[in-house]
């Protein structure tokens, strides 16, 4: 895993850099969707999460579902389109996962992606995705630690 100015950027994961989201292929073909260290850093401590159901189809970078901080209410787009397939319903117990471990326990949803290979285009991911952040946290100034 890299890690730029604290921040954790994961080289196996789909990102969109701009909307601080992430998917991951499961062997099923499933994605597991989530919020990057760096998005759960700027929102801050996160107090609730709102998720879609199970079953609604969401188009590439639309809204799987709303999370509030302190100083943050907003939206997690999907990297990827598709029907959810699951939410994570530990996340209304302890939305606190997102920000302790963004992408493991902190995931949000799993998608069954209606076009993976057109969405993943783009996306970035490896050393692409890690020089993206890179420039991006730098530029903007953003410390993860």
């Amino acid at each position: 895993m890299a890690k730029v100015n604290g921040c954790d950027i994961p080289e196996d994961l789909y990102y969109s850099i701009e909307k601080h989201v992430w998917g991951r292929r499961e062997a099923d073909g499933q994605v597991t969707i989530g919020m990057t260290s760096i998005a759960q850093h700027l929102a801050g401590k996160l107090l609730f999460i709102t998720p879609k159901k199970a079953g609604q189809k969401i188009a590439q970078l639309k809204s799987v579902a709303t999370v509030e901080s302190g100083k943050y209410v907003g939206p997690v787009p999907t990297p990827f389109s598709g029907e959810i397939s699951a939410v994570n319903e530990e996340l209304s117990n302890d939305v606190s996962l997102m920000n302790s471990d963004p992408y493991g326990k902190g995931w949000v949803c799993r998608i069954k992606p209606s076009d993976f290979e057109t969405d993943v285009k783009s996306l970035l991911t490896g050393q692409g995705a890690v020089e993206a952040y890179k420039k991006k946290i730098e530029a903007e100034g953003i410390k993860c630690s």
